[in-house]
């Protein structure tokens, strides 16, 4: 395959408005502040990246991902984007951490490989377009009855999985659970995530307070940083535990894996930089026995593109997390993966990730080439 060289990369950012705020036990998002990467290169291939920074998860803001994605993409201007760990390697000596907007370009440089090979990404990944993708939809804090009646709402739309964002007391948060099994019966899968918003001892009571109500799994019960705390309440839990934003990248997933720290990893594109690290994660999570979910922050169908890919190629991954665009209330993304009710994705058959943004959308955006 030809050498390529980068020619100049578009810095977009990209702001969706959401249907309604949306909270977890770490704050409440009012809008979908996210990043665009343009890659072009020469022989006409573009690579489009989306990225959704969130400053409370991975320490990123939108304002901040883009004055370092225009440091980011002067060092890689007239390179070989088709080097993709050579480019990668180029973004880690610029600059440390930055997992987030880092993410936007890894998603962007796939993006062109794999349209410079004319495969959809999922083949280039080593993947076939067979599995079927449901996401399971997410009801956010709220009270008890609120919660309740959301959580029938989707499974009345056909949702086959409710996600539960809890984190607050122990009293609420067994409350919330009751409700919500009280209106949707005990059949209906239901996972549960505290974003990190107990301690080590609230969230050994709460997990075994909530054993009687068919939970599949706990995302990030404690704060991230408490791997040995974590190992603990997986001990004492009989509800099994998935890490989250304890695990970022690969170096990460090594160390909960070899501290036998939770049951499952949680991917999220945005956390681990990309594409490239959440394949490596998801390489330690099999051999080590640890079964994965992929997860999203607030990003567009675009990215939820992107991850369905990586899902049509990877079997270790058996939960899907995708859910963020449809809280929202516009839809930028041209292409791409199409939503056909009842929490099912459908994958497109094109070459490389498979969509685009509306330049009408986009032109209102603040944008800079570099």
């Amino acid at each position: 395959m030809e050498n390529l060289k980068i020619e100049k990369i578009e810095v977009i950012e990209l702001n969706i408005a959401l249907k309604e705020p949306i909270s977890i036990s770490l704050g409440t998002v009012y809008l979908a502040e996210n990043m665009v990467i343009k890659i072009h290169a020469d022989k006409g291939l573009t690579g489009i990246g989306e990225a959704s920074p969130e400053i409370k998860i991975a320490g990123e803001t939108q304002s901040a991902g883009f004055e370092i994605a225009k440091l980011l993409a002067t060092g890689l201007k007239g390179k070989d984007p088709l080097a993709i760990e050579d480019r990668l390697r180029d973004m880690d000596h610029a600059i440390h951490g930055n997992h987030t907007i880092k993410s936007a370009f890894d998603m962007a440089l796939y993006d062109l490989l794999a349209k410079k090979a004319g495969l959809p990404l999922y083949q280039l990944l080593g993947g076939g377009n067979t599995r079927e993708i449901y996401t399971d939809m997410t009801v956010y804090l709220g009270s008890p009855e609120r919660m309740a009646a959301q959580a029938l709402e989707y499974k009345n739309e056909g949702f086959p999985t409710i996600k539960v964002k809890l984190g607050t007391s122990e009293k609420e948060d067994i409350e919330r659970i009751r409700a919500i099994r009280a209106a949707i019966g005990d059949e209906i899968p239901m996972r549960i995530d505290a974003n990190q918003g107990w301690d080590t001892v609230t969230a050994i009571k709460i997990l075994k307070a909530l054993e009687p109500y068919n939970i599949e799994h706990c995302e990030e019960p404690i704060p991230h940083w408490n791997n040995t705390h974590l190992r603990r309440v997986r001990d004492h839990s009989p509800i099994p535990i998935m890490a989250d934003e304890s695990v970022s990248d690969h170096r990460d997933a090594f160390r909960l894996a070899s501290m036998g720290a939770c049951d499952y990893f949680n991917i999220k594109f945005a956390k681990s930089g990309g594409i490239h690290n959440a394949i490596k994660i998801n390489a330690i999570a099999e051999a080590a026995g640890i079964r994965t979910q992929v997860g999203c922050m607030s990003e567009s169908r675009y990215a939820l593109t992107a991850l369905g890919h990586f899902v049509a190629a990877k079997n270790n991954v058996v939960w899907f997390d995708i859910d963020s665009s449809l809280s929202h209330a516009e839809d930028p993304v041209t292409g791409g993966i199409q939503y056909k009710g009842k929490g099912r994705w459908e994958l497109p058959e094109i070459p490389g990730i498979g969509g685009d943004f509306d330049p009408g959308f986009i032109e209102k955006m603040k944008k800079t080439i570099i």
